[in-house]
């Protein structure tokens, strides 16, 4: 695994955000060119012996050849979507056929709304009519749904092909793409359906965040506080000191330093607990609750992270209530979320019931107990566990719920 770094020193003066044509959303940027890569990119690596992969962090990785050299074969069928597609597809495309490689792309419905098995069946339809076999390499360019999808459909496709992650969002650049968790959603249940397979590589080029909304900038970020809960207390300082602040001012030093370090933490839970026996499920903080709110308010009106982020509050109230963590880690979890810009209150309207419904289906469910992730000890401790008391659970969903 790669080495931690310093954290850079102080925030530079964030990029100008670019703008779209007339008549487009304020949040839509015009097509960004090619950048050079100034320095080589960071680069860690998931230990997983034979199937270890690199992740390759910098900007211009994107357009840079060698990100995709032997991970990529004769053959490459880029998944993507239609907000995505406008912006990056033509660079990667050219990046791909200049190295030899055949090229064609799908272009999918942008949305959580959309993460199902009837929109997958559009990456099954273009990779047949384009008669792909098992030399084709899926190139998941896109955010965490995309990558999601194109990595489950990666697994099914002539049951097994490989695939590569280009991810172009905060979240997925710090979470998703490195793992090898994909699958689609149910109407009953977030993520039910999918299976673990491995990428070949993750190329993350943090120039792609550029163009990124808001809100989707700030909806990555509960997942980066989330290692610094559960692992990485010097991560959550950093954060608290003005990391945080510069990221959401896009200043790129500070937002390299934290999808690097995210990308250790996540690597070495992975390399340790792939399949999620164990230590892996602690990357879960939050969201058992998080993928409640997600399903009850229907996908894709919570941002994954903004529901990750209610959920994180909660764990963290239900954590202070059974005295394992004390107020002030409690305060400061919160606290951060809120200089994050997300949300810590749960949707008007949900119930306790309706909470516990849809957490009795959750993955980590066993013997018909609900296990949490849950802060315990200082700063940078959790465990997961059943073995709590229910009416601790009660209060936490009564006062988050308007019930106390």
């Amino acid at each position: 695994p790669a080495q931690r770094t310093q954290p850079p020193a102080r925030a530079t003066a964030p990029p100008r955000r670019m703008r779209g044509p007339p008549g487009a959303r304020s949040d839509a940027p015009s097509i960004p060119h090619a950048v050079t890569p100034a320095t080589a990119p960071a680069v860690v690596r998931v230990d997983l012996g034979a199937r270890s992969y690199p992740i390759s962090i910098g900007a211009g990785v994107l357009d840079d050849l060698a990100s995709y050299a032997g991970h990529v074969g004769k053959r490459a069928l880029i998944v993507t979507n239609d907000v995505v597609g406008p912006l990056y597809l033509e660079r990667v495309t050219a990046a791909l056929k200049s190295a030899g490689v055949a090229v064609d792309s799908v272009t999918l419905p942008d949305g959580e709304a959309h993460k199902d098995l009837a929109t997958l069946n559009l990456i099954f339809d273009a990779a047949l009519a384009g008669r792909h076999g098992r030399d084709t390499t899926l190139v998941a360019l896109g955010g965490g749904v995309v990558g999601d999808m194109a990595g489950f459909a990666a697994a099914a496709y002539q049951r097994g092909v490989p695939f590569v992650q280009v991810p172009t969002t905060l979240m997925a650049a710090v979470d998703s793409s490195v793992g090898g968790k994909t699958g689609v959603n149910h109407p009953a249940g977030k993520n039910m359906i999918g299976a673990f397979h491995q990428p070949n590589a993750v190329i993350c080029d943090v120039a792609a965040l550029d163009t990124l909304p808001d809100r989707e900038l700030a909806s990555g970020l509960s997942e980066v506080v989330k290692y610094g809960l559960i692992r990485d207390a010097p991560l959550f300082d950093w954060l608290e000191a003005g990391g945080a602040a510069a990221i959401l001012a896009r200043d790129r030093a500070a937002l390299t330093h934290a999808i690097r370090e995210s990308c250790v933490n996540k690597a070495a839970v992975v390399a340790a607990d792939e399949r999620e026996g164990g230590v892996r499920a602690t990357l879960n903080l939050g969201h058992t609750f998080g993928h409640a709110v997600e399903t009850a308010q229907g996908y894709g009106t919570f941002l994954h992270g903004e529901a990750v982020s209610v959920g994180t509050a909660m764990a963290a109230d239900l954590s202070c209530r059974l005295g394992w963590i004390d107020a002030g880690v409690r305060d400061r979890a919160v606290g951060l979320l809120r200089a994050c810009r997300l949300p810590v209150t749960v949707p008007s309207g949900m119930t306790p019931t309706q909470f516990r419904d849809l957490m009795a289906v959750d993955k980590k469910v066993q013997d018909g107990v609900v296990r949490l992730v849950l802060l315990k000890g200082p700063l940078g401790g959790c465990v997961v566990t059943g073995d709590y008391d229910p009416a601790a659970l009660d209060a936490t969903l009564g006062a988050f719920c308007g019930r106390e």
